[in-house]
């Protein structure tokens, strides 16, 4: 049961490093209040606005109100950088519990003999008579 907890642990906290660290970016293409588009690892496409603009460049009466109206949205969450823990910041006083501290916690816990018989150094009984021979019940 023990050894099963902490491979679950360790699956959990290397999850939680991985996670903590990964980074990643989100685009969306709005046209107006509508999500024309979304991309998780690579760019949004835009709608065609753009193309049809490029076509008929000598009217830009509606068209050019409906460019307007588009935008895209990056969302980018960056993961942690800094994962080195650096112990040369520790003062003096810190060093000090810390070294103390992990030499009481070491020898707080002490291993015992697996294979304690606490009847090691006594003889059994003599035995007077035998009960099941005595009583007649055997075992088939």
């Amino acid at each position: 049961m023990k050894a099963i907890f902490h491979k679950i642990m360790s699956l959990l906290l290397a999850g939680i490093v991985l996670f903590s660290t990964m980074s990643f970016t989100l685009d969306m293409h709005y046209c107006g209040d509508h999500l024309v588009d979304f991309s998780f690892m690579q760019k949004a496409e835009t709608c065609m606005m753009k193309a049809e603009m490029t076509k008929t460049s000598g009217q830009c009466s509606i068209m050019e109100m409906k460019m307007n109206c588009c935008s895209d949205v990056e969302v980018v969450f960056e993961g942690q950088d800094d994962l080195k823990v650096s112990f040369d910041q520790l003062s003096l006083d810190q060093q000090i519990f810390l070294a103390s501290f992990t030499h009481s916690y070491i020898n707080l816990f002490e291993g015992f003999d697996k294979e304690i018989v606490p009847f090691k150094d006594y003889s059994p009984p003599p035995l007077i008579w035998d009960v099941q021979v005595l009583h007649q019940t055997f075992l088939i």
